[in-house]
């Protein structure tokens, strides 16, 4: 998320309430966790597991719970508890804001695009030319919507990233400020949620399909021509390349890169990166040829214990 004007580390800091370490001057142009951290951002790291990666990242200034050695060119701003602070930063310049009509006035709508009743759509929504969007959409805030892209009934575009902090006592929310964008010639089923980047984008690639009752998580980037089946549910920062299909109830852990044309088959479960150009299947998917290897022998086993007796 970018701020409605250039700030400074020092800016940053006062409206926090922080101490800051390095050039009072240095430019905050936005906000983004980690896994979203360009130059000029602010972000935040509240573990030691994640310092090293987060104070090397892209980020032009970090929020941190430890006195540590600033880099080159950096500016840190020490704080008691970043997650908060990151927390009232993005409400801070991207608040809530209440839509009073089921069609925000600052919503764009393309010629030819055709909005069936019911359909609630945010502000500064913006709707390519000869769309269609079934009756009882909602289209949260800031979405981002192509050309010739098809939405079905009770989908649901922007809704709030889940990423929660445990306290104790209870859980806290990370506030999102991001969006969600759909390339041209999309087609989106009903019953469909995708959410929006914690700080960033949510991405649908040109011209992907996606069936029925299908999750996608916050800051997943879809590539073009993929195929999602019914009940696919994709976590958090996955990276997805073109031509991919994911058939029906494939759930796809976070933080994680599928290559392009790959072929996910049914109830599969994907735990970890998966190479280009290859088929999958199984419970923690692998190669779909070596899970059939696999299964043959599990059931010669009986067998070949006998001739070992």
């Amino acid at each position: 998320m970018k701020f409605p004007k250039s700030l400074t580390l020092s800016e940053v800091a006062a409206f926090l309430s922080c101490r800051y370490v390095g050039e009072a001057n240095l430019p905050a142009l936005g906000m983004n966790e980690i896994h979203k951290v360009e130059k000029g951002d602010v972000s935040f790291v509240d573990h030691p597991k994640y310092y090293d990666k987060c104070l090397n990242s892209n980020a032009s200034v970090v929020i941190i719970n430890k006195e540590v050695a600033c880099p080159e060119g950096k500016g840190l701003i020490i704080s008691e508890d970043p997650f908060a602070d990151f927390n009232r930063l993005g409400k801070k310049y991207s608040p809530f804001v209440r839509s009073l009509k089921a069609v925000s006035d600052s919503a764009v709508i393309g010629e030819g695009s055709i909005i069936q009743p019911n359909v609630f759509i945010g502000n500064n929504v913006r709707i390519g030319k000869n769309c269609l969007i079934h009756s009882n959409v909602s289209i949260y805030d800031n979405v981002l919507i192509g050309d010739n892209v098809v939405i079905h009934a009770n989908t649901v575009l922007g809704s709030d990233a889940f990423y929660f902090k445990n306290r104790g006592t209870h859980r806290e929310k990370l506030w999102s400020t991001g969006s969600v964008e759909i390339a041209d010639d999309v087609e989106i089923g009903a019953g469909c949620t995708i959410d929006k980047g914690v700080s960033g984008v949510t991405y649908i690639g040109r011209g992907t399909k996606i069936d029925n009752l299908v999750q996608v998580g916050h800051d997943t980037e879809v590539g073009e021509l993929c195929l999602f089946a019914s009940q696919v549910a994709i976590a958090g920062c996955v990276k997805i390349g073109k031509n991919v299909i994911l058939w029906g109830q494939v759930g796809v852990t976070s933080g994680i890169e599928i290559g392009e044309n790959v072929v996910v088959l049914g109830q599969s479960g994907v735990g970890k990166s998966l190479e280009a150009n290859k088929t999958y299947a199984g419970t923690l998917a692998q190669e779909a040829r070596t899970h059939w290897k696999e299964k043959v022998l599990l059931k010669q086993l009986p067998e070949l214990i006998k001739k070992l007796k």
